[in-house]
């Protein structure tokens, strides 16, 4: 697998972006545009909040009624959630006029919003800036970080990744971009990702793939413990690549799923490095379980618990809240078997072992606490089973960031 230099969705062939601002937002891009030169098999996943917005609703038949869609269309600015009926009539009127600027049926458009929930989505700044939109459609590099601009809400740098492999002795690429800062803790923050590929493979196939991704990667993030109304990641195929259909689980398959598994962990670290107001990525590993289930359990409400992520802010080696957070996990395993080390640039402490503190110095454990990537390590000593999940620090930041979100 080759890794693509500041790679973006528009890399693989025959996919085209387009972002900019039509007025959604008061100021900065708030619309995006990904199209295929030709329709592209499209799976995907989305939010398990029961309260899901009009677009998730939208796409979900989308994906499951139909085979091949022609683009996706993205706002920012207005999540379109909790909106009622107005907000499906206004999503399907989204839908239907992206359809119509690219002679298809509103049927063959995935749409996804993001931003503040419960308001209204006009749909007059799409009718007036579709046209201006189709004019910048580009396959580009310029064009895809354009997109991953405008999908933008309270981020603060665009994220977006691509690769290389061979298949069947064919180039294939797989693109990528996603947004997501605050309201992180999908289940499956707002939390978009679109990837786009020209590999040539079943629809079946390519939802398996992604289906086996995303519990290892996008469902091990969390920056505030909120599931979004609006979390999705849709994934397109169009076949461009040229490569003989993959039609079965061969070593073919397998290297896609691979190269599909790395694009979405770091798009996943990114998402969680982003964390509003965050200033350092939080790395949770945990070792030995008695099954894989344990382990992410385990290390999601270690990387989820505010107290700790205070004192990961606080370069406090405050080993005692990790525990406690092992502790109400609903989990069972005894204390008094666990081993846990912190690990950065700065070297590697551990801090306790079966369940009592270490003779560590405080002074090391400050210095490797004050890396922007920290890792914790748990040995639970009950299996071989593991798990990793990726959070933020909590800092003054993320209060002020979110009290003031719709001002």
């Amino acid at each position: 697998m080759k890794v693509i230099e500041n790679g973006t969705v528009t890399n693989p062939k025959g996919y085209q972006g387009a972002g900019l601002h039509i007025g959604i937002k008061k100021r900065n891009k708030d619309f995006a545009l990904i199209v295929s030169d030709v329709e592209a098999k499209a799976v995907g996943t989305f939010t398990t909040n029961m309260v899901k917005a009009a677009p998730v609703l939208w796409d979900k038949q989308v994906v499951e009624k139909g085979d091949t869609v022609k683009a996706i269309a993205i706002n920012s600015g207005i999540a379109n959630a909790c909106t009622g009926k107005l907000g499906e009539e206004a999503n399907e009127k989204f839908a239907n006029i992206v359809g119509n600027a690219l002679n298809v049926k509103k049927e063959k458009v995935l749409i996804c919003s993001t931003g503040v929930i419960g308001k209204q989505l006009s749909t007059d700044p799409i009718e007036k800036g579709i046209d201006e939109a189709l004019k910048q459609l580009k396959d580009d590099h310029q064009a895809g970080i354009d997109v991953a601009t405008s999908i933008m809400t309270t981020d603060t740098k665009p994220k977006h990744l691509a690769v290389e492999i061979e298949v069947k002795g064919k180039t294939v690429t797989i693109g990528a971009c996603c947004k997501g800062s605050g309201m992180i803790h999908p289940n499956m923050a707002t939390m978009l990702g679109f990837i786009t590929t020209d590999l040539n493979i079943s629809k079946e196939l390519l939802n398996k793939a992604l289906k086996s991704v995303i519990p290892d990667t996008f469902n091990m993030i969390s920056v505030d413990r909120d599931t979004s109304t609006n979390d999705t990641v849709l994934l397109l195929a169009n076949g461009l690549a040229g490569n003989d259909e993959i039609v079965k689980e061969d070593e073919d398959y397998q290297t896609f799923k691979e190269a599909l598994y790395y694009v979405n962990e770091y798009l996943a670290k990114c998402i969680a490095s982003d964390g509003e107001g965050a200033t350092k990525l939080l790395e949770i590993n945990v070792n030995g379980a008695k099954d894989v289930k344990q382990a992410k359990v385990v290390a999601k409400s270690v990387c989820t618990s505010p107290l700790v992520k205070t004192a990961i802010f606080g370069n406090d080696a405050n080993w005692g809240r990790l525990l406690c957070a092992m502790g109400y996990s609903g989990e069972e395993f005894d204390p008094y078997q666990v081993d846990l080390y912190i690990e950065s640039e700065f070297g590697n402490l551990k801090l306790v072992e079966n369940g009592m503190a270490t003779d560590y110095s405080e002074e090391k454990a400050t210095q490797i606490l004050s890396s922007d990537y920290v890792k914790t390590n748990i040995d639970m000593k009950m299996g071989n089973e593991k798990a990793t999940a990726w959070g933020c620090d909590l800092t003054y930041d993320y209060v002020k960031i979110n009290a003031d979100y719709r001002s």
